[in-house]
Formats: C-alpha cells, structure tokens, sequence
C-alpha cells in the first residue's frame, strides 16, 4: 500500500479510467477503480477508512455524478472524504451544483496533470487534517469516558463532591490546603457499644450495612460531604470542597431527614431484639480542609475545633435527638423548633456549651 494514499476512480469509460489511473500511480498512489455511482458507493463502504480521495465522473448510468456525491455527503462514514469531480461536462450550472453538493474541486476533461496533481496534494492534506482532528477528538473521548469511569469508581469510596475533586487539575490547590467555614455533622448510634459486645459479627455487619446505607442517601441528596464512617460514628460536612451558602440549614435538613429514615430501622431491629437509637451534633466554624494522611493513602479531611465540637455534641445527644452548638442555632434560626438543653459540660472543651435541640422543621 502506498504511503501518499489511496483514491477511487468512479467513471463508465474504461478509457478515462485507464487514463487516470496511469496519472495517479505516477503520483505515487494506490488507485481503486468503479464503473458507476453504485459500485462506487458499494467500494466506499467495503473500505472504511481507505480511500482518501475520489475522483468522480458526472455523466453515468444507473447513479450519475450528482446522485453518488449527494449519497457520499449524507453518509457519515463518507461525507469526509475528499471528492474532485471531473468531467466533461463543462457548464457552469453542473460546477455550482457539484460545488454545493459538497465536491472538493471540478476538473473538465481533458485534464492538465499539473493542476491534477496540485488538486490531488490539495486534498490529501486536507483528508490528513481531518484523519488527525477526527484521531484527537476519538483519544478526547476515550479520555474523557476514562475519567468518567474513574470519577464512577471513586464515588463507591469518597463522596461525590471529594471523587470530582481528585480527577480534575482545579482541585490540586484545594486538596493542598485551605482555610474555610463549615457545618460539621457527626452522628451515631446510641447503645451501640453494648449491642456489638452482645451480638456475633454477622449481625453487626449486617446492622451497620442498613445504618449506612440510609445514611448515605441523606448525605447525597443534601450535598453533604463524607469524611469517614468508623463503625456506627459518621461525619459529615458541609459548604466544602463545593461552596454552599445555606450549609447550615443542609446539615439540619439531612439530620432531621436521617431521624425521620430511622424510625423505621429502629422499629424493624426492635423486632429482632437490638435496642439502638440515633444521635446528632451539628456544629458551625472555621477548619482547615485538605488532604491528610501518607503515600499510598489518603483521604480529605477536616481538621480544626468545629469538628470537636460536633463529636462532643453527639456524644451527649439522647437518642433521637439533634443537639446545635450556639452558633448553628443562632444561624438556623427561624427555621426550625428548637427547645432549650442548657449548658453541656463537654470532654476536652474547657467551657460548657449552650446546646438546643431540633424538635421540628418549620
């Protein structure tokens, strides 16, 4: 095969394609032949990808020059190709025709060699310009399905807003490090502890399974971002790495949505004898966002005292209940029906916190 290409010469006369098959293998070019429209859309569609150029007759039986280009230009697989129309037909309305139907060129016959091998070299280029744009935009979206794939796979381990953020070039700054308000919730089960000394691991995986799996839709569906599940403990923040301006009322809106799912868990292991209830705390404040951990592993975390605040909160949290720091209650105001808890005496905090609790949404 030849490396300059590949044309198709469509003509009824043997003796004009004899002609120009001579001249293109003079140019150096492989050359296929077709004695009319039909063989030659039938050579087009038996060689994807081939044929570079087509040197198309006007007058012919069965499928003339202007039917066979119009079928080329409505083919998707075709409608690249190159195509010089030549011909002896030499009235300008037949050029015009040729030229909107999507023809490259028109040569009258006879034709000068020269300007036959400038058309050619013309359209070759062309045809390699395409082939190039047409290889590139294929390699952009098998790239493109290949992040997709990753950003699918990465979701089963980190939350959606985390996995977008690892396959993408914007999100290097932010995994390096920042400063940022956000709403920290933690939750987790109350009587848990005593449950797992009294149960064989069986069940407690198979508990844990149904808690997460509720839980993880609350998250999703309010934009929340999970920064770990350790056992029956779950945080969860708001308002990073994608900027929420209601973030509070996200994570008072997912907590209550998650008291409300957990009704009927905890009435279905009632049944089979597991005595657990759910608990939130829900913080506001400033942390430091990024990645944490080593070569080989790591995750996108939260370090600063909100996160604190809202573990010590959950820990003193009754079941059913959703305790707010002052600030979160003072930011969600007007929107819930809260009740008044008093100060909490608060492991690690040196002094004690008001803390509320969400009784209802307004």
């Amino acid at each position: 095969m030849s490396d300059r290409g590949t044309t198709l010469v469509v003509d009824d006369s043997s003796v004009n394609r004899l002609l120009l098959v001579k001249r293109l293998e003079t140019l150096g070019l492989d050359v296929m032949q077709a004695e009319n429209g039909v063989e030659g859309l039938a050579v087009l569609a038996a060689n994807p990808g081939v044929i570079d150029v087509v040197l198309l007759d006007v007058v012919m039986p069965e499928l003339d020059g202007y039917q066979t280009l119009a079928a080329m230009k409505a083919d998707d697989a075709m409608r690249h190709i190159p195509v010089l129309v030549v011909s002896s037909v030499e009235e300008l309305d037949s050029v015009v025709r040729c030229i909107e139907l999507g023809a490259t060129d028109y040569l009258t016959k006879p034709i000068n060699p020269s300007i036959l091998a400038a058309r050619i070299d013309a359209s070759l280029a062309a045809k390699r310009l395409h082939d190039l744009e047409a290889e590139s935009l294929e390699r952009q979206t098998a790239l493109n399905r290949t992040i997709q794939r990753q950003k699918e796979e990465l979701s089963r381990f980190l939350s959606p807003q985390v996995a977008a953020l690892v396959s993408s070039t914007e999100g290097e700054q932010l995994l390096a490090g920042h400063r940022r308000e956000i709403t920290v919730a933690f939750c987790d089960l109350r009587g848990f502890t005593h449950f797992a000394e009294q149960s064989d691991p069986e069940e407690i995986f198979g508990v844990l399974a149904e808690y997460h799996r509720m839980m993880g839709s609350a998250i999703t569906e309010h934009g929340g971002t999970l920064e770990h599940f350790a056992g029956d403990g779950v945080m969860i923040f708001f308002n990073d790495p994608v900027p929420q301006e209601d973030h509070v009322e996200r994570a008072v809106r997912m907590a209550v949505a998650m008291r409300t799912r957990f009704e009927e868990l905890e009435s279905a292991w009632r049944h089979r004898g597991y005595e657990l209830g759910f608990g939130v705390g829900i913080a506001v404040g400033y942390a430091t966002l990024g990645r944490i951990g080593y070569d080989g592993r790591h995750d996108y975390g939260a370090i600063g005292n909100v996160t604190i605040l809202a573990s010590r909160l959950s820990s003193q949290a009754q079941a059913g209940q959703i305790l707010l720091s002052p600030r979160a209650q003072m930011m969600i105001e007007g929107i819930v029906e809260s009740e008044d808890i008093g100060e909490l005496t608060l492991k690690g905090l040196t002094r004690p916190v008001q803390a509320t609790n969400v009784v209802a949404l307004r």
